[in-house]
C-alpha cells in the first residue's frame, strides 16, 4: 500500500528535527567589521533590521531548541586557508574569503555554538554544495529541516531549495531572516516558499516547544 504523503507543515518529530543558523557571523552582522563595505553604518536597514528583529528571533529559537532536544548546527562563510585558494570560484570572483583565524567570522556571541553544536565552514552560498551537511543530518536521523539567517534571497534560499530537493521537510522562519532590502526579502519568500514551510517565530517556537512536552 501507498504511504500517504507528508505535509510541508505536519508536526516536528522528537530526535529527527534540526534547526539551522546561515552565516549569522560578526564581519556581516557588525556595522564596519566587513571590510567590502566600510560605508554601511549602524542606520543601515540590514543593521537595523538584523539587530531589532532576525537577532533577538534566532536567540528564541535556540533556546526552544536546545530546551527540547532539537539538534543545532551552524554553518558560516569562512574558508579552510589563510589565503583562500580552497574557495569556490564565484568566491574568488565576487570576492568574499574569511579566513579561519578572523575572530570576525565567527557568530555572533548570542547566536555561538554551545557545548558540541555542529560548526560547518562553507564557500559558497549553499551549504549543501561545499560542506558534508546532508551526509550529517542523515547520520543524526533529522528528517525536518527548519532554516533561518542571512540571506533571505541568497544563502538562506539555496539551503531551503538544496534541502527541499534531498528529501528534508523544510520550515523557513521568515522573520528570523532577512537581506539587504525588504523587498529583497519578500520577493524571496514567494519564489521559494513552495519549497518548504513558511512560518513565524512564535509558531516555530510553539512546535519546538511541543516536541518536549511529548517526550
Amino acid at each position: 500500500m501507498t504511504q500517504p504523503l507528508p505535509k510541508r507543515d505536519e508536526a516536528f518529530r522528537v530526535g529527527e528535527t534540526a534547526i539551522l543558523l546561515v552565516d549569522m557571523q560578526r564581519i556581516w552582522l557588525e556595522p564596519g567589521a566587513d571590510p567590502a563595505h566600510p560605508e554601511r553604518g549602524p542606520g543601515d536597514y540590514f543593521f537595523r533590521q538584523t539587530a531589532a528583529q532576525t537577532i533577538p528571533n534566532q536567540e528564541r529559537l535556540l533556546k526552544a531548541a536546545r530546551a527540547n532536544g532539537v539538534e543545532v548546527i551552524h554553518t558560516i562563510i569562512q574558508s579552510l586557508t589563510e589565503d583562500g585558494r580552497d574557495r569556490s570560484l564565484d568566491h574568488k570572483l565576487t570576492p568574499i574569503h574569511v579566513a579561519p583565524s578572523r575572530p570576525e567570522g565567527l557568530p555572533v556571541p548570542s547566536l555561538a555554538p554551545a557545548g558540541d553544536e555542529i560548526l560547518l565552514p562553507k564557500t559558497s552560498s549553499g551549504v549543501f554544495n561545499s560542506t558534508n551537511i546532508d551526509y550529517v543530518l542523515k547520520n543524526l536521523g533529522i528528517r525536518y529541516l527548519i532554516v533561518a539567517g542571512i540571506m533571505t534571497d541568497q544563502c538562506v534560499d539555496m539551503a531551503v531549495r538544496d534541502g527541499a530537493d534531498r528529501g528534508y521537510l523544510v520550515t523557513c522562519v521568515a522573520d528570523a531572516c532577512a537581506t539587504r532590502t525588504p523587498e529583497r526579502h519578500d520577493t524571496a519568500l514567494k519564489a521559494f516558499g513552495g519549497y518548504c514551510w513558511v512560518a513565524n517565530t512564535d509558531t516555530v517556537v510553539a512546535r519546538i516547544e511541543a516536541l518536549g512536552k511529548s517526550a
